[in-house]
């Protein structure tokens, strides 16, 4: 039982070793090793998580928070925050042994430990991750589509500290602002030391532009702290990449090696995963090189203070909820009807509390969500629907319809709540 284990004990690194005992389901592939860092073949040596997790897939294990834990908080606490893996999660048996290499198309390869890169500048940088599959559920309504059934809560705002990438990227010779290097290398692809069916055994991998992860203003960051703790495993430790304003797929968790290479990353979930194609497209006609990997997520909102469908009492409702959007765009509007559309309300928009967001200020935090709110005279049964538009001027989509895909990716459409209004309501 999870449940009884001190929250204290499995965010300690140490937990790795802690023994949980249940049903195994082997994998076909051996355990991979690497110095001080090993992928398991099966389920057995999983982290605790927290009992009011909603679990969409038990192995590998994906959950989400209830969407009303979202929105109690600026920063999601790393128990509250999505888990998606996609194998077991791989133990650390000696952090001192443990390294990345870095190598492909640079003058010299280099194998950098915990030490060296803590030597490096540290930086804290607030960013929101979302998988590209959140709010799939509501897509798959529409028709059927393939993923996990994620709800609306496959989205956290943690606080990254780590080595920026770009600091990193020197110690191989690669300057600052660099998009191509001497020796042809365009890209920089991520290793994790995880093992995924998808890629028939072999590690998870991403990819980013060498231009994006060079870039100091980029914020790319080898990340070895969330919310001023340690790593906890499900997210990552001891070392993971975060690419701020880009899907969560781009960073990837567990890092065993850095390539420098000349084309985008061939693995599956850069070529065969995570793209966006038209409602039209089928899985009898697709072709995947068709489409170029998602990288930067659709502007998006939700509203977390209410369920799907909920019962008030008639009079004033607090509606609240959060809205991001990627490359670092803020949130310029969100605008909320409880008329079913007919109407618009512009809500109250914050990251501190009770400081008054300003889209692309100085002192906002541009790779951070926003959280929304208004209060609503709320006397029948209605609809009550959000919609967010960023600095750019884009605006999410009304119908879900509109950009039905096969994966099920992206849905950005008008967040929609159905509230029936009841004086017997608690």
């Amino acid at each position: 039982d999870y449940s009884k284990v001190p929250f204290s004990l499995y965010l300690h690194p140490s937990f790795s070793s802690f023994p949980f005992h249940h049903t195994l389901h082997h994998t076909p592939f051996p355990p991979q090793k690497m110095p001080g860092l090993t992928a398991p073949s099966d389920y057995s040596k999983e982290p605790p998580r927290h009992p009011s997790l909603q679990i969409n897939s038990k192995e590998p294990f994906n959950a989400e928070p209830k969407r009303s834990a979202l929105i109690a908080s600026y920063v999601t606490p790393s128990d509250f925050f999505y888990k998606r893996n996609h194998g077991p999660i791989p133990i650390v048996e000696d952090i001192d042994r443990y390294c990345v290499v870095i190598s492909g198309l640079v003058e010299h390869s280099k194998q950098l430990f915990m030490n060296d890169i803590r030597k490096l500048p540290k930086y804290n940088v607030t960013a929101t991750l979302q998988c590209a599959g959140n709010r799939r559920t509501a897509m798959s309504k529409t028709r059927t589509v393939k993923g996990v059934g994620w709800d609306v809560s496959a989205i956290g705002n943690a606080v990254w500290g780590g080595a920026k990438l770009a600091d990193v990227l020197e110690l191989v010779g690669i300057p600052k602002l660099t998009s191509v290097t001497q020796f042809g290398g365009k890209h920089v692809e991520f290793v994790s030391i995880d093992r995924c069916k998808e890629e028939n055994g072999g590690p998870y991998k991403a990819s980013i532009p060498l231009s994006q992860a060079a870039n100091p203003e980029a914020d790319v960051l080898l990340a070895y702290e969330m919310n001023g703790e340690i790593l906890n495993r499900d997210h990552g430790y001891p070392l993971r990449v975060i690419v701020p304003g880009v899907i969560g797929a781009r960073s990837v968790k567990w890092l065993e090696a850095i390539n420098i290479i000349a084309e985008e990353c061939q693995g599956f979930f850069m070529q065969k995963d995570y793209k966006m194609f038209p409602p039209s497209v089928n899985w009898d006609n697709i072709d995947w090189s068709t489409r170029r990997p998602q990288m930067d997520f659709p502007v998006q909102c939700v509203i977390c203070s209410l369920e799907d469908v909920s019962t008030v009492k008639p009079g004033k409702v607090k509606i609240s909820g959060y809205a991001a959007s990627g490359g670092g765009r803020g949130i310029e509007r969100v605008d909320v009807s409880v008329d079913g559309g007919k109407t618009w309300m512009e809500a109250s928009r914050f990251q501190k509390k009770d400081i008054h967001y300003v889209s692309d200020d100085a002192n906002s935090e541009k790779w951070a969500w926003v959280l929304f709110e208004i209060t609503a005279d709320i006397l029948h049964s209605t609809e009550i629907i959000a919609k967010a538009v960023d600095s750019a001027g884009n605006v999410q989509p009304e119908k879900v319809e509109d950009i039905w895909n096969l994966r099920g990716i992206l849905n950005t459409s008008w967040h929609r709540v159905r509230v029936q209004a009841s004086h017997s309501s608690l």
